[in-house]
């Protein structure tokens, strides 16, 4: 009779963790883009569209390419987006980091005066971050963390609002630190935060630089799927963006 119990204890066990698994997967999506992503405009700029002349009126995410002739552009396939933060998983230590190379942004760069650069939104494909777990990735994309499986919620964008230290002059070569404020929207809560900004100016066609932040991901509504395995997750989270751009 013992037996008998513990034998269907263990298959309601099974069971709820099945339940949770299949909500796990199919909550997640395949992780493939809805659309490709594409660059957004400068605003007040004369953009190239598809081969069409239009007016950038306001900074938004386009539909299709809108650069702007000689700005630089940043280079997805060179470019790379991510988030680091710790959790103890099955009772270790450990440092989670998603990457992800769906990034999108462009910058007209003022080389005589650094302080009248203008920039696009910077936007980041969120369904698309891998880590190093597949099971990981897919809840990462569900309802409780980032619910980028939907299409409301796919992108990550950041918006300029100001920088400060970003001023004088830059020839091939040099190397500027600055701090870009903006507002960062994720999972459809906007918060201002301050990415602090390497950038060197590589040769006439390429900036090469690295921008990070630290925000929590409570002020933005990210929870923490509970699973038996994954304890203490910091609420902080680095934001990291390795870019390359190229000179349209």
């Amino acid at each position: 009779m013992r037996r008998s119990i513990w034998a269907w204890l263990a298959l309601g066990v099974l069971a709820v963790g099945g339940s949770a698994f299949a909500w796990v997967w199919f909550s997640g999506g395949s992780g493939e883009p809805s659309t490709e992503l594409t660059t957004p405009t400068i605003a007040g700029q004369t953009t190239t569209t598809a081969g069409t002349t239009s007016t950038g009126d306001e900074t938004s995410t386009s539909t299709t390419n809108a650069t702007v002739e000689g700005a630089y552009v940043i280079q997805s396939e060179q470019s790379e987006a991510s988030f680091m933060l710790n959790e103890v998983l099955r009772g270790e230590p450990k440092t989670v980091v998603g990457v992800t190379s769906e990034v999108a942004g462009q910058f007209i760069l003022e080389r005589d005066d650094l302080a009248a650069t203008q920039f696009s939104d910077i936007v980041v494909n969120a369904r698309t971050f891998v880590t190093d777990s597949a099971t990981r990735d897919r809840a990462i994309r569900g309802p409780i963390i980032l619910n980028s499986a939907t299409d409301e919620f796919e992108f990550i964008t950041f918006t300029v609002t100001g920088a400060n230290g970003l001023e004088g002059s830059a020839s091939v070569g040099d190397t500027v630190t600055f701090t870009l404020i903006g507002d960062l929207t994720i999972k459809g809560e906007t918060n201002e935060v301050e990415f602090e900004v390497t950038a060197t100016l590589v040769d006439e066609s390429t900036v090469e630089g690295t921008a990070t932040t630290e925000v929590l991901r409570s002020d933005f509504g990210i929870g923490i799927p509970s699973v038996a395995s994954v304890a203490d997750v910091t609420d902080e989270v680095t934001l990291t963006l390795d870019f390359i751009a190229a000179r349209s």
